[in-house]
C-alpha cells in the first residue's frame, strides 16, 4: 500500500461527517461579529450625517474660549483629522493583532478590546457637555485602533472554530456586520432621529452599547480550539471547545491534526511579520493578501459613496430626499453580503472574488462615461444610477468579504497572526490613503478618476485568476500543498504535514518525490 495515502488518511476529515451549524458555533459568531465588527461599519459612516453640526460645535467651542471665529482653514483641517484619525488608529490596532492573540488569545483579544470602545463611546457622547472637541479626535483614534483589532481578530477567530465546509460562509459574517453598522449609522443618523443639533453626541456615543453587550456574554462561550491546543497546551479545553462547537462528543479527526500542527509549531515557534516577509514558503500566500487587500480598498468603494449623492441628485432627486437614497444603498450592500453568506460554499471564493471585482471593474469604466455625458445625455444620469448599484453589489458579495476569509484560510496557525497583522495593515494604509488622495485626484480629474478604479479592478482580477486557488471545502493542509507548487517548495512529509512549509530545493524535492512513490 502506498504510505502516502496512508498519511493522507490519517490527517483527512472524515467527508461523511461535514460540520454543522450548531447554536453554540452561530452564537459565538454572532456576538463576535456584532459586539466587534458592527461597530466597525458604524463608525465609518457614523459622522458622516451630522458632520455640519459637529462643525458647528468645534467653531462655537472656539468662539467660547477665543471670542471670535474658527479660521476656514483650521476648521477644515481639524475635520480632516477627525475623519482621517479613524483609519490611521486601525493601522495602529493591526499592529497590535500580533502580540495580542498570541499572549491573550482571541476571545480574550476582543474582550480586551470592548474597552477601548466604552471608553470612546463615553468621551464622544459627553464631549458636547463637557465643551471640547479635542476629545471627539482622540475618540476617533481610540475607535480606530478598537476596529483595527477587530477587523482582524474577528475572521481569524471564527475562521479557526469553523469547519471546513462552513469557514467561508462563517468567514462572511463579521463583514455582514459590518455592512449592517454601516446601515445602521445612516439610519440613526437621518436628520429626523439623531442626525441633527441636539441628537449628534448620542448617535456617537451608542457604539459603546454592543461592546457592553459582548463583555458580558462572550466569556460563556469557548475559546479558539486551536488556540488552546497549539499555543497553551491545553488538549482537553481544546477537546471541549470543539465537543460543544460541533456538537457531538467525537472529535478525535480534528484534535489529531492539530496535535501534529502542535509538534511543528514548536520546532517552528510563531513567525514574526519579519520572518513571514523573508520566508519563501510563504511567498505567494503573503503576495496574494497583499493584493487583494490593496485591490478592496484602492478600488474605488469610498468614491463611489462619495459621488452617490450627487448622481441622484443629478437624476432628479430632492436634496432633502439624498440621505434615504442613501439609506437604500446602504440596504443593498447588507442584502448582498447576506447573500455571499448562503453562496460562498457553493460557488466559492475564487469565483466570487472575480465575479465581485469584475462588476466593479465593468461598473467604473461605464460610470465614467456615464458621468461625462449626462449633461448632453439626458438619460445616462439613470446609467449612473445603475452603475453605482452594480457596482455596491459587486463589491458587497466578493472585494469586501472574502479577502479576509483568504487570510484565514491560507495560513497556518504559526503565520497567521503575523499574517493578519500585514493584511490589516495594508487595508488600513490604503484607507487612510484614498481619504487623503481621493478630493486631490477628483478635483484634478472629475469623473475620470473612476478609470484608475478600473484598471486597479482589472489589475486584481488578473491576478487572482492566475495565481489565487480556490480554497472551498479544503482543510488548511490542503490549501497548503496547493501553494507549495507555487512556491516552488515541498512539505516535510516524515514528521508531519501540517506545519509550513521548509523550502526545499527543487532538485531535492523532486526525489523525495520519487523515494516516496517507490515504497
Amino acid at each position: 500500500m502506498d504510505s502516502n495515502s496512508d498519511k493522507q488518511e490519517s490527517f483527512d476529515f472524515d467527508e461523511s461527517r461535514k460540520g454543522k451549524m450548531t447554536l453554540s458555533l452561530a452564537l459565538v459568531a454572532l456576538i463576535s461579529a456584532f459586539g466587534s465588527s458592527f461597530q466597525y461599519g458604524y463608525n465609518v459612516s457614523v459622522i458622516n450625517s451630522p458632520a455640519p453640526y459637529m462643525q458647528d460645535f468645534y467653531n462655537q467651542t472656539y468662539i467660547d474660549r477665543k471670542g471670535v471665529p474658527m479660521d476656514k482653514g483650521f476648521q477644515t483641517l481639524l475635520w480632516s483629522l477627525t475623519v482621517s484619525m479613524y483609519p490611521l488608529g486601525g493601522f495602529f490596532g493591526s499592529l497590535m493583532v500580533g502580540p495580542l492573540v498570541n499572549n491573550c488569545g482571541r476571545k480574550g483579544t476582543l474582550l480586551i478590546n470592548n474597552l477601548f470602545s466604552i471608553v470612546a463611546a463615553l468621551l464622544m457622547g459627553t464631549s458636547e457637555i463637557a465643551k471640547t472637541f479635542e476629545v471627539i479626535i482622540l475618540s476617533r483614534v481610540i475607535m480606530g485602533i478598537y476596529a483595527g483589532l477587530a477587523s482582524n481578530v474577528v475572521p481569524m477567530f471564527l475562521g479557526e472554530m469553523a469547519p471546513k465546509n462552513l469557514r467561508g460562509a462563517i468567514g462572511v459574517i463579521p463583514q455582514l456586520f459590518i455592512t449592517l453598522g454601516i446601515l445602521i449609522a445612516q439610519i440613526l443618523g437621518l436628520n429626523s432621529l439623531l442626525g441633527n443639533a441636539n441628537g449628534w453626541p448620542v448617535l456617537l456615543g451608542l457604539t459603546g452599547i454592543p461592546s457592553v453587550i459582548q463583555l458580558f456574554t462572550l466569556p460563556f462561550f469557548p475559546e479558539s480550539p486551536r488556540y488552546l491546543l497549539i499555543q497553551k497546551g491545553n488538549e482537553e479545553r481544546a477537546r471541549q471547545a470543539l465537543q460543544r462547537l460541533r456538537g457531538w462528543d467525537d472529535v478525535d479527526d480534528e484534535i489529531e491534526e492539530m496535535r501534529q500542527e502542535d509538534q511543528s509549531e514548536k520546532e517552528e515557534g510563531q513567525l514574526s511579520v519579519f520572518s513571514l516577509c523573508t520566508f519563501r514558503g510563504l511567498r505567494w500566500q503573503l503576495i496574494s493578501i497583499v493584493v487583494m487587500m490593496m485591490g478592496q480598498q484602492l478600488s474605488g468603494v469610498n468614491a463611489v459613496f462619495y459621488y452617490a449623492d450627487r448622481i441622484f441628485q443629478s437624476a432628479g432627486v430632492e436634496s432633502n430626499n439624498v440621505q434615504y437614497v442613501t439609506v437604500s444603498i446602504g440596504a443593498v450592500n447588507v442584502v448582498m453580503t447576506c447573500l455571499a453568506v448562503f453562496i460562498v460554499e457553493s460557488l466559492g471564493r475564487r469565483i466570487l472574488l472575480l465575479a465581485g471585482f469584475g462588476l466593479c471593474c465593468g461598473s467604473c469604466a461605464v460610470l465614467t462615461l456615464a458621468l461625462n455625458l449626462q449633461n448632453t445625455v439626458s438619460w445616462m444620469s439613470y446609467l449612473s444610477i445603475v452603475c453605482v448599484i452594480i457596482y455596491i453589489i459587486g463589491h458587497a458579495i466578493g472585494a469586501s468579504p472574502i479577502p479576509f476569509v483568504m487570510i484565514t484560510e491560507m495560513f497556518l496557525q504559526s503565520s497567521r497572526p503575523a499574517a493578519f497583522m500585514v493584511g490589516g495593515s495594508v487595508h488600513w494604509l490604503c484607507n487612510f490613503t484614498v481619504g487623503l488622495v481621493f478630493l486631490y485626484m477628483e478635483a484634478g480629474l472629475g469623473a475620470y478618476s473612476f478609470l484608475i478604479f478600473c484598471a486597479i479592478c482589472l489589475i486584481t482580477i488578473v491576478y487572482i485568476f492566475f495565481i489565487v486557488p480556490e480554497t472551498k471545502n479544503k482543510t488548511f493542509v490542503e490549501i497548503n500543498r496547493i501553494m507549495a507548487k507555487r512556491n516552488k517548495v515541498a512539505i516535510q512529509t516524515e514528521k508531519d504535514e501540517l506545519m509550513d512549509f521548509y523550502a526545499i530545493p527543487a532538485e531535492q524535492a523532486e526525489k523525495k518525490e520519487i523515494s516516496n512513490s517507490e515504497l
